[in-house]
Order: C-alpha cells, then sequence, then structure tokens
C-alpha cells in the first residue's frame, strides 16, 4: 500500500480521516508508523497528500489531512477486455487500475467459458477492492469505471462504433501483419482476447467496427502478461 485510499466514510471532519482494518494494520506491521509521522494519502476521485498520524491505537489510527495534489493524469486508452480466467481477472483488474486505465469494457467471446461470468470477482464489493489495491499500489485516486457486456456481437455492433469516436481502435491478435504501434498520438482503445485468442469471425468484426488487428511479435502471451505489455508499449510508459 503506497497511498491510504480514502471514502466519505473514513473522513470525521473536512481535514480529519480513520483508519482501520486493513489499513490500519499496513502502519502498523509494514510501515512501522508512529505518531507524528507522515504517509501518503488520497481521497477516492479526488486530491492527493499526506496524512499527519495524530493518534494510533490497536483500533484505528486518527489522522490530520493535507490534500493538496491532483492525482495523476489518467490514460487516454478505453480498454475491451474479453471475460479472463478468474484466476487471473483480480491481478489484470489491479494491474490496469495501476497503469492508470480508466475505462474497462469486459465482453464475452466464443472462448470464453460460461463459468467465468460467475465468478465472485465480478460483484461490486470485489471490483472496487480489487480496483482500490491498484490504485492504492500507484498512488492515484482517480477510481476506473468497469462495465460488463455478456452478448458479443450486440456490443460490437450498437456500442463498439460510439466507443472509438476519436480514438485509434486496435484489436491484439497473433498472425496478423501489422506490429502493435509505440506512443499512441492520441486516445486509444485496445481489444484483447480471452486466452486463445478471439475467433477470426470476432476479429473480423472488430475490424468493421473500425479497429485494426495488431501483434506483439512470434510469442504466444497469456493475457495477464499481455494486457500490460502492449499498454506500455502503446503509451511509453517506461520512458
Amino acid at each position: 500500500m503506497n497511498l491510504a485510499l480514502l471514502n466519505d466514510e473514513d473522513l470525521i471532519s473536512a481535514d480529519r480521516a480513520l483508519l482501520r482494518g486493513r489499513r490500519l494494520q499496513h502502519l502498523q506491521s509494514v510501515l512501522k508508523s508512529a505518531i507524528g509521522d507522515r504517509v501518503p494519502v488520497g481521497r477516492i476521485n479526488g486530491p492527493m497528500g499526506t496524512g499527519e498520524i495524530l493518534r494510533l491505537d490497536n483500533d484505528e489510527a486518527e489522522l490530520q489531512l493535507t490534500l493538496d495534489q491532483p492525482a495523476p493524469t489518467p490514460l487516454p486508452l478505453t480498454l475491451v477486455l474479453a471475460m479472463p480466467r478468474p484466476k487471473m481477472f483480480r491481478r489484470i483488474i489491479q494491474t490496469c487500475a495501476a497503469l492508470g486505465v480508466k475505462d474497462i469494457w469486459l465482453i464475452n467471446s466464443y472462448k470464453v467459458e460460461k463459468s467465468f461470468w460467475q465468478t465472485p470477482w465480478l460483484s461490486e464489493p470485489h471490483l472496487r477492492e480489487n480496483l482500490t489495491l491498484g490504485l492504492e499500489q500507484a498512488r492515484d485516486t482517480a477510481m476506473p469505471q468497469v462495465h460488463v457486456r455478456k452478448l458479443f456481437k450486440p456490443f460490437v455492433e450498437d456500442e463498439l462504433p460510439g466507443l472509438l469516436e476519436g480514438k485509434q481502435g486496435l484489436v491484439a491478435h497473433p498472425g496478423t501483419a501489422t506490429p502493435c504501434p509505440t506512443h499512441l498520438p492520441g486516445p486509444g482503445l485496445l481489444c484483447v482476447g480471452p486466452e486463445g485468442g478471439f475467433t477470426s469471425y470476432e476479429v473480423g468484426k472488430l475490424e468493421e467496427a473500425g479497429c485494426q488487428g495488431v501483434h506483439l511479435g512470434p510469442r504466444i502471451l497469456r493475457v495477464e502478461t499481455a494486457v500490460p505489455v502492449l499498454i506500455s508499449r502503446l503509451f511509453d510508459l517506461c520512458g
């Protein structure tokens, strides 16, 4: 936890907050914090800054807040992601939040098993928990939006063209002729398929909607690896 993310329930006044549970345990067991220490904090969808520990006991920590810094600039990216396997879903969502992706669309695909949609990680509390962990890792406060669309064709035909307006659309698919571009000059929309990739029909529909097929080279990567590699490449996150 590189930043304690605060919600409205944590505030006891405009400039005071209480930390309990996981965040309190982190202060005590990892940071070894003491009264008078300052720790990084931020309000969800608001500014960041520091919190001075005024009181610390086994139940809670009271912080004096100084929130005078803006959140990092979000990536100008819409991510369209075929629903991943549940065992890797949490890691992908946390990684996307840490990288600054704010608009995530989870869609169906032929190779997405029906059972994937039953995972408890899709519930609102679990989504928010994992998005929060990603934001805390990266010191960010802007909460990403996650949209779920369980029907591929209606999404691609009815919603995707509107999402693509003003953006460069890409679909990552091994075997296509065009390498993935680097450092997009403007906003982008990236489609990433499931393990095994989109079918030829699905790639065709995505291209009809306005996406260009691109590849990352001859290696076939797991989705949880491909997503951060693609995003880093598109926005030059490694400098």
